[in-house]
């Protein structure tokens, strides 16, 4: 199969800054799309291009309750059974150790109806002891891939515990050496895990982190993941920011579809030189938020500057025409106010989900008066924002009144709050919303005053 793709770059930002001016953002959008797509039918990647290693938490907290274990072994065959026949594949036992269960022979087996029921019923026989280390699980799966030819490496990992068997420094030794080898996508059951472990791999190895609310949900979650990397074409996109001398590279993070921190994972070419891997793409578009602090070098005004270059990076060519980052310090107050709506919107989107996570932070610590104030503030933002996907994840944690009031939900789970932290890097793509009189960011200051007005007490 053909697996040609195309990609475009966009760059929205407001190139003007005032006098003394050193805070630039830009929205970077990468538009990837088959480049004989036409009016085809959605796309998949050649079965025998993709690998699929599925990674099942085994430790002793499994088996309390033993329902955690009994959703494990079905959402594993539940995955196990939409292989297409040609993929290769195996399935780790996860303890305080890593077991290649299946195939026996350590190695990745070709999916076929034989092979997909073999383990299955190798699934079957999974029992639940031991302890947790997850760095262990996934340098098995590393070891497991083919070496030679390039394919679309794809790690579905299960945990329903603490990482407690490794140092941090030996997972994030073993996420270097598996970045840009493989997409993981893990998830979390029950209550007893870490949302930090979960978004840790995830935003490592750029996959997508999910926590289950029930465990009858797990298998459609599996089986979801798997269908999904059979629609990635490529195996890893990389972006190439080069920056001017008088700009300095302060983050650079994947907004949406999910919110990841690419800054400490990028590759440095040079001194102004960086590269950050993305993982496997299909066709999709996804927007990267670059935060640059500039200094201006001389005293020219009214001028565009160059401030960044960015290239996109596939099998070592340069793909798509180079997206430039400007910079233009002016006098005039009325350029250097404008908010540009996608910056905006971004920036409107990530304040929502730091309120969540506040919220969630201090609910664990017992302070359910500061846990209610951030979440009526991130209803607030959300609202203003259009944010849907982040009210209903709110949803879970209050109750929304009509008239704007918010109350604490009285019968909150670890589970609840785990879900919602880790449902709040999903940030998928929302349209713009116009801006008021004052500009965007003033209309979700004034909402927020709004809702700050009616909030409930606790």
């Amino acid at each position: 199969m053909d697996t040609a793709m195309q990609f475009d770059l966009e760059v929205n930002q407001n190139k003007f800054l005032p006098v003394g001016g050193r805070e630039m953002h830009a929205v970077l959008s990468v538009t990837g799309q088959k480049a004989s797509a036409g009016a085809d039918p959605p796309v998949r990647t050649d079965p025998s291009r993709l690998v699929e290693v599925l990674v099942i938490d085994c430790s002793g907290s499994m088996a309390d309750p033993p329902t955690k274990m009994a959703a494990a072994q079905q959402a594993a065959a539940a995955a196990i059974s939409v292989l297409p026949d040609g993929v290769r594949f195996a399935v780790i036992q996860g303890t305080h150790e890593a077991k290649v269960v299946y195939p026996a022979t350590r190695t990745l087996a070709a999916a076929s109806p034989v092979t997909r029921k073999e383990a299955s019923a190798a699934v079957v026989r999974l029992s639940a002891s031991g302890g947790t280390a997850m760095g262990s699980w996934l340098e098995a799966a590393r070891d497991l891939l083919p070496s030679s030819a390039p394919t679309i490496n794809h790690v579905l990992l299960l945990t329903d515990g603490i990482n407690e068997h490794e140092t941090e420094e030996e997972l994030a030794r073993v996420l270097r050496s598996c970045a840009g080898r493989f997409v993981c996508d893990p998830r979390g059951i029950g209550e007893g895990w870490h949302p930090a472990d979960l978004l840790r791999i995830a935003a490592a190895l750029h996959g997508t982190a999910e926590a289950v609310r029930r465990p009858g949900d797990l298998a459609a979650s599996f089986r979801e993941s798997v269908l999904a990397a059979l629609t990635k074409l490529l195996p890893d996109v990389r972006i190439r920011l080069r920056t001017m001398p008088y700009a300095e590279l302060v983050f650079f993070k994947q907004s949406s579809p999910t919110i990841q921190d690419l800054t400490g994972y990028a590759d440095r070419v040079d001194e102004r030189t960086w590269e950050f891997a993305t993982g496997s793409w299909g066709a999709e578009r996804r927007d990267f938020h670059l935060f640059l602090r500039v200094e201006a070098p001389d005293d020219i005004l009214e001028q565009d500057r160059l401030a960044a270059r960015v290239d996109l990076v596939v099998d070592g060519d340069l793909r798509a025409t180079a997206a430039t980052v400007l910079v233009n310090w002016t006098v005039d107050m009325a350029k250097s106010a404008r908010i540009d709506l996608s910056v905006s919107q971004l920036t409107g989107q990530e304040d929502v989900r730091r309120a969540i996570n506040a919220g969630c932070d201090a609910y664990d610590r017992g302070d359910r008066v500061e846990a209610h104030a951030q979440w009526a503030e991130a209803v607030a933002l959300a609202t203003a924002a259009r944010d849907e996907a982040a009210l209903a994840q709110l949803r879970h944690l209050v109750d929304i009144e009509p008239g704007g009031l918010v109350r604490l939900k009285e019968d909150l789970s670890q589970t609840d709050i785990k879900v919602s932290i880790v449902g709040s890097v999903r940030n998928p793509t929302h349209p713009p919303v116009p801006p008021g009189p004052g500009g965007r960011g003033e209309d979700l200051r004034r909402l927020s005053g709004e809702f700050a007005g009616r909030r409930a007490t606790v």
